[in-house]
């Protein structure tokens, strides 16, 4: 994990085609039990997934989160959609998310673990921030997907503020809202399996 790939130099990128993303056919949002159950077959059929949870923002000063409130799980194909809310989502969430044997990964995830602990009970399992292991030796803070996307693809993550500083415990969610989720999960995924096709093999 200390194989390091990423500089300032990947900072500087000009202009580039945009990542077209995961389509909104390909995205599930989990609220029933029977997508709860699909959900969980899909994901737990593979080895890794890509991870990332949204929460509902906080204005007022000493307002305290009350998040996360949609959690976002992806394979190579399809990205399900959590909501919290949902209580037949927590049994499906707390056995993926707790798996030793199944790979979290994820941009960002410092205060998830914590988060999800105190809100739902859950103790994150064998996760890899890919904002840590992708950090140059000039590069201080984390990596984001938009630099890795533009480094590993050559295109250009377009991530609105809008979107991600919106209602995400909202019990509708609007197309661009699910768009933003499913893609945070899973480029993570696909930034990974990049990461990994470039790394020495082990010896």
């Amino acid at each position: 994990m200390s194989n390091v790939v990423l500089n300032r130099a990947t900072l500087s990128a000009a202009e580039l085609p945009a990542y077209a993303g995961i389509a909104l056919a390909d995205i599930t949002l989990v609220d029933s039990d029977t997508l709860a159950d699909e959900a969980f077959a899909a994901l737990m059929a593979t080895e890794v997934i890509g991870f990332d949870t949204e929460s509902k923002p906080t204005f007022a000063k000493g307002e305290a989160s009350t998040g996360p409130h949609l959690v976002q799980l992806a394979t190579e194909t399809r990205a399900y959609l959590f909501p919290v809310s949902h209580a037949h989502n927590r049994d499906a969430l707390k056995a993926i998310l707790e798996s030793p044997r199944l790979l979290k990964v994820g941009f960002g995830l410092g205060n998830d673990r914590s988060a999800l602990k105190s809100r739902l009970d859950i103790e994150l399992n064998n996760v890899l921030d890919l904002g840590e292991v992708l950090r140059g030796r000039d590069h201080r803070g984390t990596v984001g997907a938009k630099v890795a996307v533009a480094h590993f693809f050559g295109e250009r993550l377009q991530k609105s503020r809008k979107i991600g500083t919106s209602n995400w415990a909202s019990p509708r969610l609007a197309e661009r809202q699910l768009l933003y989720a499913a893609n945070d999960a899973q480029v993570a995924l696909r930034v990974y399996r990049a990461w990994s096709a470039r790394r020495p093999a082990a010896h």
